[in-house]
């Protein structure tokens, strides 16, 4: 039983000394690898143009965002010595590493705008810079010697870099913000730097910086310093987070962030002109409609007022004169037709009184004349002889 039991502790004394070694060698390992920085590694060293890369990465800031490019003119330790401008920026991708700081993605291969030898350069988007670089190449590609570089004076930025100057009233509306960049460089070099030439670049989130040479007059002796400041504008309408990045050579000595804030004055304007503009159609197509209206009544009136001369004219025309027997015949059917009398002794008629005289009854021989006032007939009667 002794034996038993003493053969247990011994296996698992052994075990827990074995768990020890293998958490020592893995923690010496982690941290070597974080001593020895971000690494990227490929799973092949040449491909063509269209086909594509697998790569790896570890030893990186964990749940970090970062940028995968193909550079030509760039050596692994000597960085990319064209800048970005020298990548196939189009064809990059993203990545994101986990929780350990590790990734792996695959990155389409594409001819890079600067000869090789070419890299697959890696580098943070956000948070604190780090970058890595592995050789590539790239078949088909063209293949010339690198730049050499200039030996002598070098300089260093001695003070974090500041922006001097404010945006107007014109930038609210659109203008491009302009900022003068301010930074104190030393001369560490062995020879002094005469006029030198720097580098100013600006980009806006992923994308790479646009580089522009700016010339400082002066001369730096070796071991001194000056103050230097440098005109940056952006384009019109430019709005958002920038980072402004110095390079002196084809080394970057400093980078500095700048906040962009958004043109209101633009947006002002359009809301305007959509609220002005269909109100001042309506107001001219109401006084065209108030135009055209008069017209037409002047139209009605011309049309009367001819009328009117028309009727004026045929009155001033000579009448026509007709025959006396068609007058006489116009004029009887002209003339009213006499009414039939009414007989005598109705109510309500004013000659009920008289008796009314006919033409061929005298007033001899008027039937209404009593029996004692007729008379025979004359001589002279037309109906003597008839009787």
């Amino acid at each position: 039983m002794r034996n038993r039991r003493d053969r247990r502790g011994r296996h698992a004394l052994w075990g827990c000394v074995v768990l020890a070694l293998l958490g020592f060698a893995l923690g010496s390992q982690a941290t070597a690898s974080a001593a020895d920085g971000p690494s990227v590694k490929l799973s092949k060293s040449q491909a063509g143009k269209g086909g594509s890369v697998t790569v790896e990465g570890a030893g990186w800031r964990p749940d970090t965002l970062l940028m995968m490019l193909v550079c030509g003119q760039s050596e692994p330790g000597k960085g990319v010595v064209g800048g970005t401008n020298s990548c196939a920026n189009a064809e990059g991708r993203a990545v994101t590493t986990d929780k350990k700081g590790a990734f792996s993605k695959k990155l389409p291969v594409a001819e890079p705008p600067k000869p090789c030898p070419c890299v697959v350069h890696v580098a943070t988007v956000t948070g604190e810079k780090a970058q890595a670089d592995t050789a590539f190449k790239v078949a088909g590609h063209p293949v010339k010697p690198l730049p050499e570089q200039a030996t002598g004076g070098k300089l260093s930025v001695l003070t974090d870099t500041r922006f001097e100057g404010s945006s107007g009233v014109l930038t609210w509306f659109g203008a491009p913000p302009s900022r003068k960049l301010v930074f104190t460089v030393g001369n560490v070099g062995s020879a002094p730097v005469k006029n030198p030439v720097f580098q100013v670049g600006t980009s806006h989130g992923v994308f790479a910086p646009q580089w522009e040479e700016q010339q400082w007059r002066g001369t730096i002796a070796p071991g001194k310093k000056a103050q230097i400041k440098l005109p940056v504008e952006l384009s019109a309408g430019a709005h958002g987070d920038y980072l402004v990045s110095l390079k002196f050579g084809e080394k970057v000595l400093a980078e500095r962030p700048w906040g962009v804030g958004r043109p209101w004055g633009v947006t002002v304007f359009w809301i305007l002109l959509c609220v002005v503009v269909p109100g001042a159609v309506f107001r001219i197509g109401m006084v065209v409609v108030d135009r055209l209206r008069p017209h037409r009544r002047r139209t009605s009136r011309s049309g009367r007022h001819r009328t009117g001369r028309l009727s004026e004219l045929t009155g001033r025309l000579p009448k026509l004169r007709l025959p006396q027997g068609a007058v006489a015949a116009d004029q009887r059917v002209r003339e009213p037709r006499p009414r039939p009398p009414k007989e005598p002794g109705s109510s309500g008629d004013p000659a009920s009184a008289s008796t009314p005289a006919l033409p061929w009854f005298t007033p001899d021989t008027d039937p209404g004349a009593p029996a004692g006032q007729l008379s025979a007939p004359s001589d002279n009667s037309p109906t003597k002889g008839n009787t």
